[in-house]
């Protein structure tokens, strides 16, 4: 995979964070509240093991 390839797709994952956070703010989330965490954690990390493997990238 070419690296814009991989630009391309780390931008859309770190799009739809926005959607976990808003649904974060979801009262009557639940359980569900710990898999919703457990999703950002695991994007946050692959943005930043994204950027610190292609540092030059400008994201979104």
């Amino acid at each position: 995979m070419d690296p814009q390839t991989l630009k391309e797709r780390i931008s859309a994952i770190e799009s739809k964070r926005e959607t976990l956070l808003r649904l974060l703010e979801q009262p009557d989330l639940g359980t569900l509240r710990i898999d919703v965490n457990q999703a950002l954690e695991e994007i946050d990390d692959l943005i930043d093991e994204f950027k610190r493997t292609f540092p030059e990238s400008e994201m979104i």
